[in-house]
């Protein structure tokens, strides 16, 4: 089996990674969870981060054929437009993308989101393929966090959103709406499963108490020994009795209003009013 080779961009303002993935026979690719660089104080947006993903695959003459996001994210917003255009690559979303997307077309009173999963170019399904040269991208469900969350599979390799973080951090939030701590044990169970040789790409990372630098690369043998959430072989019951009391203690993210009403949209930026602007809303004690 030929491994795919990986480049892995940390974007430090939103703690995420996003990655460049490609077959190196035919130098087919993939760019995952792309992120914007986009200043909340002054509204301003960039692409700085975005070009170092694609000026990364101009070096390795990689050529890029999807735009990967493993779900909607809350704590960034999705480059996916901008690469699109650099390369013509659709944007890639699990299927239950619509209900996230009905959920907070209501949140935000946004008339202008369908909910049915446009603008994204293609909806995917649990073990469907996609083509990446010689290798295949295989879709895994892995609901919890949100209900559209995937995994992708190429080859040794899986890329896990924020279903799970590195072992010494744990595991990903289940509270916002449409998670839930028992569907993403379940999961997670189904990733633990995967060969213990399996490497393990994580879509964020905050340092763990104690550790110093960020990491995002582990295994699949690895996260079943050591992971703070999971080791020992606890019960769907005691993960669920953590998660959702860890849940309680957290902060909402930092960008969670413009992330999301955004990467609903596969990243596009709502619509210009008649003056020519784009304007972001704020709910005033909606949530």
């Amino acid at each position: 089996m030929t491994a795919p080779k990986v480049r892995a961009f940390f974007h430090e303002p939103t703690f995420t990674v996003s990655y460049l993935v490609w077959d190196p026979a035919s130098k087919r690719g993939a760019i995952i969870d792309s992120a914007l660089d986009f200043d909340p104080k002054s509204g301003r947006t960039g692409t700085h981060s975005a070009q170092a993903i694609l000026d990364a695959a101009a070096q390795e003459g990689v050529s890029v054929d999807w735009l990967l996001e493993t779900h909607a994210h809350a704590d960034h917003l999705s480059a996916a437009p901008f690469l699109k255009q650099a390369t013509g690559a659709p944007i890639v979303i699990g299927e239950h993308i619509k209900a996230v997307q009905k959920v907070f077309k209501d949140v935000f009173n946004l008339a202008y989101v369908t909910a049915d999963g446009r603008p994204f170019d293609k909806l995917v399904k649990d073990g469907e393929m996609l083509k990446l040269g010689e290798l295949e991208i295989e879709v895994l469900h892995t609901p919890g966090h949100t209900p559209a969350c995937v995994t992708y599979r190429v080859a040794d390799a899986v890329f896990v959103g924020d279903t799970l973080f590195m072992p010494d951090y744990g595991t990903a939030r289940a509270d916002f709406p449409g998670g839930d701590a028992r569907t993403l044990y379940r999961s997670i169970q189904k990733l633990l499963a995967l060969p213990e040789s399996t490497r393990v790409f994580l879509c964020h990372d905050y340092k763990a108490p104690g550790r110093d630098a960020y990491a995002w690369e582990t295994t699949i043998g690895e996260e079943r020994a050591k992971n703070v959430h999971l080791a020992n072989g606890v019960t769907e019951d005691a993960f669920v009795a953590m998660r959702e009391a860890r849940d309680k203690t957290l902060d909402m993210p930092v960008l969670i209003l413009p992330s999301i009403q955004v990467n609903i949209q596969a990243g596009e930026l709502p619509p210009p009013e008649a003056n020519g602007v784009r304007y972001l809303k704020l709910p005033i004690d909606a949530l």
